[in-house]
């Protein structure tokens, strides 16, 4: 793909329609959700326990998709970065799905009884937790819940209402008001995002607690987030517009985003370990054993080894990350390796040996079906770039050649 003249890229929107092989995908993604929330249904039956731990994880794998895209479409609106043009409204796209996923963790609320110890008789019992009864209780975490999902939404839907608005009217005025959104946005979404990750996992074993579990989470959201705009931008960039647009350039920019929150991601984790571990305190050392021994130790070796060191080395090549096809697989793994992240923090709660349900399958599956027919959607109600934005040319300038 050689570079193109861009003259046309002034014709507005229409330049930038979204391909109709996109409702290929909302279709195809429609079909899983239905297939797998049926599995689900049969499993809420059959093994209702497992059910919840389960959908915590299928919901929370595809909830930081979402929240990661929000978090670094703040980025992109304070640094206006050549890298963030080309992937705004993929970002926006993620955001436009936090309603659905507010619905979808519904189930998480009927289940607090099977999935938190504390809704139990251990907050009499013990009285380090009978102490957080105040902020730990049924009521406080239902009220909390509503307002993470209003604050997230709230601010996805401002944010891209102000893109739209940009679409019609070309003025500079429309990047200042989304800057100073996103500027209090960032450090709203932050606290936001840390307690909701703090009630939702960090509560299912009470006694413990981490300080930096927030910026755990935080980095994990970034890295699943610029995986998923890497596989979906060259799948994209196979037609018109994107075809034009994408170059090298911008593959490389992701790529070594990537490859920094792999290393953020590593920080908190190792930091997280190290801490809790030099402490020995037997309320704080007890969730790393679980997670540790009968057999949850391997899947702690296969997050060192593969979410982290083989990743890395990997991403350390300038080369690779600029090759569409070899990135794509890098990033499809990470993704994959966010779900054992994720099994790995959860399943110890329900399994004391390592036990893998056919449910911690069923569930991201279905609900990673229903999020991306949701994407899809939100995706095809505007352009796929922001035709008026004044940095648009700069972005998808002449040295936009090709990806293959």
């Amino acid at each position: 793909m050689t570079a193109t003249t861009h003259s046309h890229h002034h014709g507005g929107a229409a330049d930038y329609t979204v391909p109709s092989a996109v409702n290929r995908l909302q279709a195809i993604g429609l079909g899983v959700g239905v297939v797998g929330a049926i599995a689900c249904a049969i499993g809420y039956f059959t093994a209702p326990e497992q059910f919840y731990f389960s959908w915590l994880i299928g919901c929370t794998v595809w909830l930081g998709l979402s929240l990661g895209s929000l978090a670094l479409l703040m980025i992109h609106h304070l640094t206006s970065g050549a890298w963030g043009l080309p992937a705004r409204r993929i970002f926006e796209a993620a955001t436009g799905v936090l309603p659905l996923m507010a619905i979808l963790y519904l189930p998480i609320l009927a289940g607090l009884e099977t999935l938190y110890s504390w809704t139990g008789p251990l907050m009499d019992e013990n009285p380090i937790i009978a102490h957080k009864e105040a902020y730990l209780n049924a009521d406080a975490f239902t009220i909390r819940y509503f307002v993470y999902f209003v604050l997230w939404i709230g601010l996805a839907f401002w944010l891209r209402r102000l893109s739209l608005k940009q679409d019609g009217e070309a003025s500079p005025q429309w990047n200042i008001k989304m800057t100073r959104v996103a500027a209090p946005g960032l450090v709203l979404y932050a606290f936001v995002t840390t307690f909701a990750y703090f009630d939702w996992f960090m509560s299912l074993e009470p006694l413990w607690f981490s300080t930096i579990y927030g910026l755990y989470f935080f980095a994990g959201a970034g890295l699943t987030t610029l995986a998923f705009l890497i596989i979906i931008t060259v799948w994209l960039a196979k037609v018109e517009p994107m075809k034009s647009v994408l170059g090298k350039r911008h593959l490389h920019d992701w790529g070594k985003l990537m490859f920094a929150f792999i290393m953020v991601w590593a920080y908190f984790a190792f930091s997280q370990f190290l801490i809790t571990w030099s402490g020995n305190l037997p309320e704080e050392i007890e969730w790393y054993l679980h997670r540790i021994n009968h057999g949850w130790g391997y899947l702690a070796l296969a997050l060192v080894l593969f979410h982290f060191a083989i990743p890395f080395a990997l991403l350390l090549s300038r080369d690779l990350k600029k090759n569409a096809k070899r990135i794509v697989w890098i990033a499809g793994f990470l993704i994959f390796m966010r779900w054992v992240d994720l099994l790995w923090q959860v399943g110890p709660v329900n399994h004391q040996s390592l036990y893998v349900h056919w449910l911690d399958v069923a569930a991201p599956v279905a609900v990673g079906g229903f999020w991306i027919a949701a994407f899809v959607f939100v995706l095809k109600r505007a352009p796929l770039l922001p035709p008026n934005d004044p940095y648009l040319l700069e972005s998808v300038g002449e040295e936009s050649h090709g990806h293959d």
